[in-house]
């Protein structure tokens, strides 16, 4: 199984939804918006497919059952969650809104 990546957002600023669009259209990617309020939960499950997830707003943290890893996104980082892969997510105070793309 492959190991899930995090790229942070390397700008001092947050980047903007159109910025995060563009960059996942460049990728070859089809993204959708969703989006959450404060502290919705959402237990654990996998996915068939691998999922590319960018924060727009708010924060979201990840939880990896299999390996205890806890991984807290916020705008512009970017998570690849290979097809598989057990997680869990609880959305952070303010919300989240996300793009999110499928790779087959």
């Amino acid at each position: 199984m492959n190991t899930p990546l995090v790229t942070p957002w390397a700008d001092s600023f947050p980047p903007i939804r159109s910025t995060l669009w563009r960059l996942m259209t460049e990728d070859g990617l089809s993204p959708y918006s969703w989006s959450n309020g404060p502290h919705d939960i959402y237990p654990a499950h996998s996915h068939s497919y691998d999922k590319v997830i960018y924060v727009v707003q708010g924060s979201i943290t990840f939880g990896l059952p299999e390996s205890g890893q806890k991984i807290t996104l916020k705008a512009g980082d970017r998570l690849d969650l290979p097809a598989g892969t057990v997680h869990d997510a609880v959305v952070g105070a303010q919300g989240v809104l996300c793009l999110e793309a499928h790779k087959d």
